[in-house]
């Protein structure tokens, strides 16, 4: 049976780390930078280098699609550009945005 004692002894007490409030957002303000230096300024960082990727192609140049189709660049336009792709000499017109990799073509291999 429990005594009343007791009970009241418990109800009374005040409640455990009530002013703690700067120690429990200290975790939340921490991993915010944590977020940005592993997350986010890696993306950023990858997202401009293939920028300038795209910014450098040129005619000649082998390229690898997202889609894991590879090519030569024939031609380029604003947005897109047409490709060769071998066996068969296909020439296929792919959206500048659809680039995953550049490989320039070197000039001894023909």
């Amino acid at each position: 049976m429990i005594e009343a004692t007791s009970f009241a002894f418990w109800a009374a007490a005040p409640a455990a780390g009530a002013g703690g409030g700067l120690s429990m957002m200290l975790p939340i303000l921490l991993f915010i930078p944590l977020l940005y230096l592993f997350m986010i300024r890696p993306q950023q960082k990858k997202q401009k280098q293939w920028q300038q990727m795209l910014a450098s192609i040129k005619s000649g140049d082998r390229i690898t699609t997202t889609g894991g189709i590879r090519g030569t660049i024939i031609s380029m336009k604003e947005d897109s550009m047409v490709i060769r792709v071998a066996p068969d000499n296909l020439k296929l017109e792919v959206a500048r945005t659809a680039i995953a990799s550049v490989t320039q073509e070197d000039s001894s291999k023909s």
